[in-house]
């Protein structure tokens, strides 16, 4: 059996009485796109820092590319690559520059740093390349910090939120990038973010981290069908508590609930119930305004398991 890209057990990190990581264990395989989702103050980057040989644990141990982060931290350091939430980017020097450096600190000769500049031109602004690091704006300059954490073709990756503050455009670019690296490379990472979105999109699996406990882990799909109720949401023209009595008997609704002129009605399987629902609203002589089927969501998950929703994208 290969060993596992990631392996932490009962990582523990204390800030004197403060307990910002208590006692989490995880497997990332090699190969693996892992979410580590979470609200701010959960845990998630304190874990990277761990990981990354930046932060000793206080108790407990990891490993990272088959090396000890403790013990074998230079090890460790050699095949991971990493882009922290803040980039620690010079500013008088360009773009190009700035990756030449980050390339010959691992020993790369300038042929294969210019051939791996080529590979990484999807994520850099090659119209800018040139250009001082002080005229890139925010976009940029995270996707820069991204480009030299990949720039000498890195085992395993560790992206501590890295679409926070970008674009709509910089942010596909910046999936579609962990996206081909995944999959032509080979190259495991570890990504912390608090965009459901995000971890949707990108994530074989994800790990929920809550006031820095690992509360759930699982495939997305996997952890939405834990809830296991999708929910039809009625809205009608008219009396809404007769709509509700009318959709209470029909089979498969577990719960109504009403909300002005809405219904929020629960059923465990959502394509089956809604033709009933409707049927049964249309024999009550209920006026409906609007129907739609909605299945549970990574939002519904961290509520069901932590009884608060992770802040939206862009509220």
């Amino acid at each position: 059996m290969t060993a596992p890209a990631i392996h932490a057990s009962r990582l523990t990190r204390r800030f004197g009485d403060t307990v910002a990581v208590a006692g989490v264990d995880l497997s990332v395989a090699a190969g693996e796109i892992y979410g580590f989702l979470g609200p701010n103050g959960a845990g998630k980057s304190t874990c990277v820092r761990m990981l990354c040989t930046l932060l000793a644990p206080t108790s407990g141990s990891a490993t990272v590319a088959g090396h000890n982060v403790l013990s074998d931290p230079g090890q460790v350091r050699l095949r991971i690559g990493v882009a922290l939430q803040d980039a620690a980017l010079d500013p008088k020097l360009t773009g190009r520059e700035l990756l030449a450096v980050q390339a010959r600190l691992y020993g790369m000769s300038k042929r294969q740093a210019a051939i791996r500049l080529g590979e990484l031109a999807g994520l850099v602004d090659m119209t800018a390349i040139d250009r001082r690091i002080e005229t890139y704006s925010g976009g940029m300059r995270r996707r820069l910090d991204l480009a030299a954490a990949l720039i000498h073709d890195p085992e395993v990756v560790f992206m501590d939120e890295p679409t926070t503050g970008l674009d709509p455009d910089s942010r596909v670019r910046v999936w579609d990038e962990l996206r081909r690296l995944n999959r032509d490379a080979g190259v495991t990472v570890f990504l912390t973010t608090q965009y459901l979105e995000e971890a949707d999109e990108l994530a074989d699996r994800v790990g929920i981290i809550c006031r820095g406990e690992l509360v759930a882990e699982g495939a997305p799909t996997d952890l939405k069908r834990r809830i296991g109720t999708d929910v039809i949401i009625v809205a009608v023209d008219g009396d809404a508590h007769a709509a509700a009595e009318a959709v209470r008997p029909v089979a498969g609704v577990e719960s109504v609930e009403v909300h002005g002129d809405e219904l929020t009605v629960a059923v465990q399987d959502g394509s089956r119930s809604v033709s009933p629902v409707a049927v049964a609203l249309d024999t009550n002589g209920a006026t409906v305004t609007d129907l739609r089927l909605r299945s549970p969501s990574l939002d519904d998950v961290y509520l069901e398991l932590t009884g608060a929703r992770l802040a939206v994208e862009g509220s």
